[in-house]
This record gives structure tokens, C-alpha cells and sequence, in this order.
């Protein structure tokens, strides 16, 4: 990782990653499919498992359910760069997906009706000991952005000044609106089914990377979590790697909106960490209203009225959108990414999320599982 950027003394970059999870479905019918086993089989033959591979970053690799499989990229200091990377390994998962005899979906739920079946993992047979139906249930798909922190407490510094912008990202990235074969009526059905899980959503202030540590070994003494890595936080710092994980997003249909989003959590996490360095306090919104915030968000995406995270009042979508630009303008210009992030924002607003085409094209096509095999030709 390089080190992180800032705006006072024009140090390198903030480098940035993606981890995209991904569905498998038929070929023919759309409808899941348990086959992550043998796609994982195939890109272990070709080398393209982290294991085979032997870096962080540049991998197809398992998660909780059979249905699925999660991609990550190297960590990049160019968003194109990046989004080359991120569309290299869509097509290695896609490559591995139809020599097993599968497609890939990138939905932040599946759109058919599902009986999920977990991977074979001893974690993730804990987990569903654990949490029943919550785990049982649970097919859902994120993209988790990394970006490189200096410290622990640069991270939680960061974390803190964040989090009432995180929403904002939720509605930008929604790509979810079908739950087992019906409309949710939601932008993103992924943030709801989310909400399940007793360590998932907004995070309070910490303060400290100590305090924050030490809020985890509270959570894990209580014997809920089975260990840290079920901090299922809209944003955490990461425990693998010297990052702050922003994962809040669905995966996104259209691989130009996740760079989008990693731009947006990279320029985020740099103002944070500016605000931190300089000692101004961070929002101290009750966690029950960021809540409220991440529902509206995933109830209507950028179709209405967002809370705005200055005020928390109804404000439309766009501007808060625009407020956000701005408020993270300075570290935007200093990586040069202003022009493209404008760009993907009127692309957004004028083509609209990945909710808005996914549902498009189930006019178009009259059936849900016609429209799921074409969305899988269009991730």
C-alpha cells in the first residue's frame, strides 16, 4: 500500500480496491445456481485464486453461499486503472462461471426465487448454526471499496467524519430490487436484508483505533459474533489489511458505478482523514438516525428525497448528491478525479441505477427470468 494522500503536502495517492460479489445463475432460466464449488475449481486450474495467485488483490474466491463468489482487484492508485482491473477479474469469474456451466449476475440480490446453500466452509457452517434463517436466507451481494489508511487511528478518525455521508452511496450504488421472484418496492432490498444481522449498519464515534479495538472484544466476549470479522459495518477498518473498507454499496450492475463509488469512498476517506489531522469534530448523529438515513436511501435510491448529513432533513436526491461532490472537492482535484466523478453522476442521473435498468428490462423482456439471463449478459 502507498501512503496516503494530503492535500497539505502533496504526498502520493491513496491507493483504492474493489471486492465485487457476484451471483450465479443458469445459463437458460436465471434461476441461482449452487455451483461456486466447481467455478472456484476452474479458476484454481487457471490461476486465479488468491491462493494460486499469492497476493492480496487479483483473486476469485468463495463466500457464504454456494450461489455465489466474490472478485477483488490489486489495489490501484487510478481509477482507470482500476476499473480495467475490476472488469479483468468480471471476466475471469465470467470465464470460470461458463466452463462450470453458469453465468455471473452482478445484483445486490438475486431477482428469482432461492433456497440458498451455504458454502462449505467451517466458518460459514458456524455461521449458519449460529444465525439460523438470518445466515440461511442470506443471498446478498456488496461492493466493499478499500482505501489505504496510515494508522489504526487515522482510520477510526476517518470512519468517524464519515459516516453520516454513507448513505449517499447506498443510493447512488442500488442494484437490488427483487427479492425471491416479487418488486420489493426498494431501490436496494440488499440494505434491508442487511439489517438482520445484530453487527450490521451505521457505527457510533470512536474516537481512538484503541477504543475502537476494544468495542469489537466487547461484542465478541458476548458470544454473538463469532469473531471480528462480523463487523458487518456499513464502513470498518479493515482487519487484513492497512485499509478503511467502506461497504455500504450493492454490487453494481454497470462496472463504471462501482469506480464511481470507489472514487467518491477514496475522496470521502481523504477528507476524514484532513478533518481528523486537524482536530475538527465529526458529526455526532445518533446512530438511530443514520439508520433512518441508509432506510430512506435504500427505499428510494436517487428516484427521491435523501436525508442531507448536514441538516438530516428530506432534501432531493440530487443535491445531495452535489453536496457531497462538494464536500469532498478539495481531495477530488488532487487526484484528478473531479471530471470523471461529474461525468458518472450525470450518467446516473440520466440513465439511471442499476434498480432502474434492472427493472427496465423485465418491461422489456415480460419475464423475470428472460430479463435475469439478459442482466447477466450485461454484467
Amino acid at each position: 500500500m502507498n501512503e496516503p494522500f494530503s492535500a497539505s503536502t502533496q504526498e502520493p495517492v491513496r491507493t483504492v480496491g474493489v471486492e465485487e460479489e457476484l451471483l450465479l445463475v443458469d445459463t437458460e432460466t436465471g434461476a441461482p445456481r449452487s455451483m461456486a464449488s466447481q467455478v472456484l475449481r476452474v479458476a484454481r486450474r487457471h490461476g486465479d485464486t488468491e491462493v494460486d495467485a499469492g497476493q492480496a488483490g487479483g483473486s476469485v474466491g468463495p463466500e457464504l453461499q454456494e450461489q455465489q463468489v466474490e472478485t477483488d482487484t490489486p489495489a490501484e492508485e487510478h481509477l482507470a486503472l482500476l476499473e480495467m482491473e475490476l472488469r479483468r477479474w468480471r471476466e475471469k469469474a465470467r470465464s470460470a462461471a461458463a466452463e462450470a456451466g453458469a453465468r455471473i449476475l452482478a445484483s445486490g440480490t438475486t431477482p428469482m426465487p432461492v433456497r440458498p446453500q451455504a458454502f462449505d466452509d467451517a466458518r460459514y457452517a458456524q455461521i449458519t448454526e449460529q444465525f439460523g434463517l438470518t445466515a440461511s436466507e442470506q443471498l446478498t451481494c456488496g461492493c466493499h471499496v478499500h482505501v489505504s489508511v496510515a494508522s489504526d487511528d487515522e482510520a477510526v478518525g476517518a470512519l468517524d467524519r464519515i459516516r453520516s455521508w454513507l448513505p449517499v452511496l447506498l443510493a447512488m450504488s442500488a442494484n437490488s430490487p427483487f427479492w425471491q421472484g416479487a418488486d420489493s418496492g426498494y431501490e436496494s432490498y440488499r440494505s434491508q436484508a442487511m439489517t438482520r444481522w445484530p453487527t450490521n449498519g451505521p457505527t457510533e464515534v470512536f474516537g481512538s483505533g484503541r477504543a475502537y479495538a476494544d468495542h469489537l472484544r466487547l461484542l465478541v466476549d458476548t458470544g454473538v459474533p463469532l469473531d471480528e470479522g462480523m463487523a458487518y459495518y456499513d464502513a470498518r477498518p479493515s482487519r487484513s489489511y492497512p485499509t478503511l473498507e467502506v461497504r455500504v454499496a450493492d454490487v453494481c450492475l454497470d462496472p463504471r458505478d462501482a469506480v464511481l463509488v470507489a472514487a467518491l469512498s477514496r475522496a470521502l476517506v481523504g477528507t476524514g482523514a484532513v478533518e481528523w489531522s486537524l482536530g475538527r469534530p465529526p458529526d455526532a448523529a445518533p446512530v438511530a438516525l443514520l439508520r433512518l438515513a441508509m432506510w430512506q436511501a435504500g427505499r428510494h435510491g436517487l428516484a427521491g428525497d435523501l436525508l442531507d448529513p448536514l441538516t438530516h432533513l428530506p432534501r432531493p436526491a440530487r443535491q445531495v448528491v452535489e453536496s457531497l461532490v462538494a464536500h469532498v472537492g478539495e481531495e477530488l482535484e488532487a487526484t484528478g478525479d473531479t471530471a470523471r466523478v461529474e461525468e458518472g453522476i450525470d450518467r446516473l442521473f440520466s440513465q439511471g441505477t442499476g434498480s432502474t435498468k434492472q427493472r427496465a428490462v423485465l418491461a422489456e423482456e415480460g419475464r423475470l427470468d428472460r430479463a435475469v439471463v439478459r442482466l447477466a449478459e450485461l454484467t
